[in-house]
């Protein structure tokens, strides 16, 4: 069986989310992270990199979110367009616009404003306006078809999904609904079976929420050192 680990943050939840409309089987093992679980030598056994989710397929492991997504779209055949021409190439383009683009500048959206110990206006600005930038090539990329790759649902569209949850922490409320077509897919896609089987996911287990110092230094080790 499947061993996926996971937290409550957008790329376990991404995962999570293909995971449910493929519907294999798995076994979720929570990585609590202001508990520190991804320090544990353990997990830095799987996932070197410190970080959720991962995933255990046989011999097989993997620990990053789009490649999960890409490996078990190919695994399953499912969500993934079938081919190697111009809808692969499209589909790995916005898959790694994904990874590269909308994860890091959200991430860095978030830490900057409501987690670094300095408010840096500048490095706010910056990562809000890239935030903002990409998520709204995605909703441009949406006026004009329902779904990333056209009119079939993918593994793009839960990528996208993950992080778009999170756009009213990533910016704000107002720019959230100042992008129609990406509200909408979020709305549709949080509707499907398989995302409110996510949620249920999410209420299995009760993660930390306080964050103490504890915490800060199990989340936010670079504060504690200087390079």
């Amino acid at each position: 069986m499947i061993k996926f680990y996971y937290n409550t943050g957008p790329n376990p939840m991404k995962v999570a989310l293909l995971l449910e409309e493929v519907g294999m089987k798995y076994q979720a093992i929570p990585v609590d992270g202001r508990l520190g679980d991804q320090h544990k030598p353990e997990y830095l056994a799987i996932n070197p990199n410190a970080k959720a989710p991962s995933l255990i397929d046989g011999d097989v492991t993997l620990f990053d979110s789009n490649a999960i997504l890409l490996y078990l779209a190919e695994k399953t055949g499912k969500f993934i367009p079938g081919g190697s021409g111009r809808e692969r190439g499209e589909m790995l383009s916005w898959l790694m616009f994904v990874a590269t683009g909308i994860g890091p500048y959200s991430g860095q959206s978030v830490h900057f404003q409501h987690h670094a110990p300095e408010k840096l206006e500048y490095a706010i600005n910056r990562y809000r306006y890239e935030a903002k930038r990409h998520y709204q090539i995605i909703d441009n990329r949406l006026k004009n078809q329902s779904y990333m790759l056209g009119e079939q649902y993918s593994i793009i569209d839960m990528a996208v999904w993950g992080w778009a949850t999170r756009v009213g922490y990533v910016l704000d409320e107002q720019a959230r609904d100042a992008m129609p077509n990406l509200k909408r897919l979020v709305e549709e896609i949080s509707s499907r079976p398989a995302a409110l089987r996510v949620q249920a996911l999410v209420d299995a287990h009760s993660f930390k929420m306080e964050m103490d110092e504890d915490a800060r230094r199990n989340m936010f080790p670079s504060n504690l050192v200087k390079v």
